[in-house]
């Protein structure tokens, strides 16, 4: 595994680097020693490290803040024209990190057995890192761009992006004009199963649609005993439909590609499994036959919703007349919020329960895949083991915001790790940490795309 280096590159704790800049490495373990937990997130002073960096390399940028104290960056180098603007984007605030049990400073960015430890290295100021080394190394070698090249370096990813990305799109959805195709997270990390090493590629999202169901009911005295209509039994009865029942099997364009692409690779019993999970009639025993990795594509299968907020009651000896729950639902591509609460109708909430859309974040129905070719070719270059799979996240990343000025994500921050690396488990965990060789193979991998770009035309087909 490796990707081809130019001779002028210094090799620094493992990452690749241009003379006189600092590595990947050194700029990630900066990065995680700024505390950007949000909330309350307070990312200036990190966003104003990454400004100085590029200032001090000659690269023009400017701030723009919704509140001063949680800033988002913007720079652009001019490319030819030849092809539309790039944008890289990335978001430098973390979660936090009460009542964990961290072997090692979270905020330390400490460089142990390998690997850099600390909170956002792998969600993201690891990613953050390379995206930064890339564009400052294609500032100090006057890469030849054929496109304009837009970093936006942003906050406020982990509470739904108000003061960053949503800030952003907007209050100067002008800066964007033109731009078709942006990298960010969540994608391009390894994972083995079968004995091949995919590189999921992330072309789309499930939807956040949020509800509230308001539950109403006769109140009354506690020491009456329960009234006739009991808004606790009803809520009981919900939270236990809604455990008990899965919402039904649709095969959305962005699962397909994935589970097409991955069958590919395999050899013939599992990848005919693999395909089975396409057939409604078929997934639902095929994901119980899978156990535990059928957790990984239920969720790509499926609208899903989960209770996470209860408010009713006041008084412990008065039964409440309503009751409120908060639903966190995430929908498939295409799948309008009508839709879902009429599924929800159908197998957990009865009509008497009312259901109102709080939040709706919506994306296209169908990935562009225009340049999904051109990060595959990359990938299997810098790895020969790579199989990159298009791939659809079951959670939410900035890419859906973006995706209202028409811009297609792509997940693409490529990490080899470790075979035995729980790579989803340690993220928003405790021990976060990424491997001092991953930060150096993604930085040269986008940088590769970068060089590439615009070279042969983009479809929309791949």
């Amino acid at each position: 595994m490796g990707i081809r280096l130019a001779n002028d590159e210094l090799e620094q704790d493992g990452a690749r680097r241009p003379a006189g800049l600092p590595s990947p490495v050194e700029i990630l373990q900066a990065l995680i020693r700024f505390n950007t937990t949000n909330p309350p997130g307070e990312e200036a002073a990190c966003i104003m490290y990454i400004r100085q960096l590029l200032e001090d390399a000659g690269i023009e940028t400017r701030i723009e803040a919704f509140d001063p104290a949680r800033p988002n960056l913007l720079a652009r180098m001019r490319g030819s024209g030849e092809a539309p603007p790039l944008l890289l984007y990335g978001h430098v605030d973390v979660v936090g990190v009460d009542k964990q049990a961290w072997s090692r400073d979270p905020f330390g960015g400490d460089i142990e057995g390998g690997f850099v430890w600390g909170r956002g290295s792998l969600d993201m100021k690891g990613g953050v890192a390379m995206l930064v080394s890339a564009f400052l190394r294609a500032h100090v070698r006057k890469l030849p761009l054929r496109g304009d090249l837009i970093l936006a370096i942003v906050s406020d990813e982990e509470a739904g992006g108000e003061y960053g990305a949503s800030f952003l799109v907007e209050r100067h959805a002008d800066y964007f004009a033109d731009v078709k195709y942006a990298l960010g997270e969540f994608g391009g990390f390894a994972f083995h199963a079968l004995g091949k090493t995919f590189y999921p590629i992330m072309v789309a999202e499930k939807q956040i649609c949020w509800l509230k169901a308001t539950i109403r009911g006769d109140g009354g005295h506690g020491s009456m005993g329960k009234p006739g209509s009991d808004c606790m039994a009803q809520l009981g009865n919900m939270l236990q439909s809604l455990r008990r029942n899965k919402l039904p099997i649709r095969v959305t364009p962005a699962a397909r590609l994935m589970i097409e692409g991955m069958a590919a690779a395999l050899p013939l019993l599992p990848a005919l499994l693999l395909r089975g999970l396409m057939r409604p009639r078929m997934s639902g025993l095929i994901l119980k036959l899978l156990g535990k990795k059928g957790g990984t594509f239920a969720p790509l299968l499926r609208n899903t919703v989960s209770a996470t907020v209860v408010r009713g009651g006041e008084k412990i000896n008065v039964h409440p007349s309503e009751i409120m729950v908060e639903l966190d639902g995430r929908t498939l591509p295409g799948v309008t919020p009508q839709q879902f609460m009429d599924e929800l109708r159908r197998i957990a909430i009865n009509d008497s329960i009312g259901l109102e859309v709080l939040r709706h974040d919506p994306c296209a129905a169908a990935p562009d895949m225009g340049m999904f070719g051109l990060l595959s070719d990359v990938l299997k270059e810098a790895d020969k083991e790579a199989v990159p799979v298009p791939m659809l996240l079951p959670g939410g990343t900035d890419g859906r915001l973006f995706a209202r000025l028409g811009i297609q994500t792509y997940g693409f921050l490529p990490m080899p790790l470790p075979e035995d690396m729980q790579f989803t488990k340690l993220i928003h965990a405790a021990d976060e940490r990424i491997p001092v060789e991953a930060i150096g193979f993604g930085t040269d991998a986008i940088y590769r795309v970068l060089e590439r770009y615009g070279a042969q035309p983009l479809s929309s087909d791949g």
